[in-house]
Parts: structure tokens; C-alpha cells; sequence
């Protein structure tokens, strides 16, 4: 198999994503603020899911030692650092979580769930116990769970293959249609919504899906099993998204 053979196999489940009525549906701004109160659970796993890589593809001890290929090293570290020390409005430095959480500040959004969970997180709550508590949609829960049930595997083609193909290679094409006139419709409520999507569409849609693809290339290799587990949990991560899209949905029609 290889990245090409993935991209045939989740085809139909990427479109569903692509294609969900959710972003139809985003005309009001309190639409948005529901959209981010959920939405940001994604954004906060993502960057589990990017650690979790990170930690199985580089020594993240003391002392170091040599700890896979210097390619995948290479390709992890590169998007750690877009993803973990990016540049706000201002040109600061923030990662896109933090970043993400700005422009729900900006717009009203509420964060005290996500705020209540990352705290949790601080105190060593076990990430299941705080999933489990959590008074959120059970499709979120499931979103969530399926993502740190992969990190779980600690199989890095698995992890690469759910952060290339259910995040960095989708965001730009989920994302086109959001940021299409929101500034116009919402004047000064949303510029940094429409900063960090942009700079989704600018980033992941070239270097960082591309470095991403290299490294799903490099994990899996000649082994045949790799490229299919990696193809199966890259399907099911799509499920996943668009099972956390009609939860949001479903939100938005009963408020």
C-alpha cells in the first residue's frame, strides 16, 4: 500500500466530512460560539495527539539517546514547532490550542468546560476520568476517547496516520467553507477566529500535511499490515470527525 492507496480507501468518509451540512448551518454568531465551545475539544486533542507522536518518535528523556530515524525526527520536531510555538495577530508566540482559545474570548464563546478539563489535565487526572465526567455530547466523548485510545497504541504509524489523514490533510478543505464571509457577516467579533483558520488553510494545507504524509511513508515502510492498520484508523478517525460534526449540529438546532 502507500499514502495514495490511504487517500483511495477513506475517500467516501473523508467526503462525508467535507461535505457535512454543519457548516451550512453556521450563519449567526451565536452558531459559531457553539461550534467553538466544541470544536475546541478537537484542537485540544490534536495536540495530545501530536505529543503523544513526539514521544514515540524522539527521546523526550534524560539523558538522550539516539531514538528512531532522524527523517521521522525531523518531521515530528518541524510540526511541533508550527503547531506548539506558533505566531498570534501580534506576532507573539502561542500555540494554536492558545490561539484557539483567544478567539473564543473574542468572539463570547464559552470555555469554562475546556478550561475545567485542562485543569483537570493539570492536577493528573486520568484523561479517561475526565472524558467520562465531563458534562459534554456523547459523540464528543467518543471523539475524544477514540483519539486517546490512539495514543494509547503507542503504535506511531497508527498515531501518524490519524494526525496526517483525520487532521493535517483535512483541516484545509473542512475548514474553506467557514471562512468564507464570516469577517463580512460579523465585523470585529471574529478576527482571530478567521486569523487561526487561515493560518490553518496556510500551514497544514502545504508544509505540514506534506511533512506529515513523508512520515506516515516512513513508519509503515514495506509492512504491509502498518499501511493497513494505518488506513483503517485513519477511516475511523473520519468517522469520528463527522460524528462530532452532527453532535455540534444537533446543538446548534436545539439551543
Amino acid at each position: 500500500m502507500s499514502v495514495k492507496k490511504i487517500q483511495e480507501t477513506i475517500a467516501p468518509a473523508r467526503e462525508q466530512v467535507v461535505a457535512h451540512p454543519l457548516y451550512a448551518e453556521l450563519q449567526s454568531l451565536d452558531d459559531v460560539r457553539t461550534f467553538m465551545k466544541y470544536h475546541v475539544y478537537a484542537v485540544w486533542d490534536f495536540m495530545s495527539l501530536l505529543k503523544g507522536l513526539q514521544q514515540q518518535l524522539t527521546c523526550v528523556n534524560v539523558p538522550w539517546i539516539p531514538k528512531g530515524s532522524a527523517a521521522t525526527r525531523y518531521l515530528i520536531n518541524e510540526i511541533v514547532t508550527g503547531e506548539e510555538s506558533d505566531v498570534d495577530m501580534n506576532g507573539d508566540r502561542c500555540s494554536h490550542f492558545e490561539l484557539y482559545e483567544k478567539a473564543m474570548l473574542q468572539a463570547g464563546a464559552d470555555t469554562t468546560a475546556i478550561q475545567h478539563i485542562i485543569k483537570e489535565a493539570q492536577k493528573g487526572t486520568a484523561v479517561k476520568n475526565i472524558i467520562q465526567q465531563a458534562d459534554l455530547p456523547e459523540a464528543v466523548k467518543g471523539f475524544l476517547g477514540f483519539t486517546f485510545d490512539v495514543i494509547a497504541t503507542g503504535k506511531a504509524h497508527i498515531m501518524a496516520a490519524v494526525f496526517t489523514f483525520g487532521r493535517e490533510d483535512l483541516i484545509p478543505d473542512m475548514f474553506y467553507a467557514l471562512v468564507k464571509d464570516l469577517d463580512k457577516k460579523f465585523p470585529g467579533k471574529l478576527t482571530t477566529f478567521i486569523y487561526y483558520l487561515e493560518r490553518h488553510i496556510e500551514v497544514d494545507g502545504d508544509h505540514h500535511s506534506q511533512l506529515a504524509m513523508q512520515m506516515v511513508q516512513e513508519l509503515c515502510g514495506d509492512d504491509k499490515n502498518k499501511w493497513d492498520e494505518a488506513a483503517e484508523y485513519a477511516r475511523q478517525s473520519l468517522v469520528w470527525r463527522h460524528e462530532l460534526w452532527s453532535a455540534i449540529l444537533n446543538e446548534k438546532v436545539f439551543l
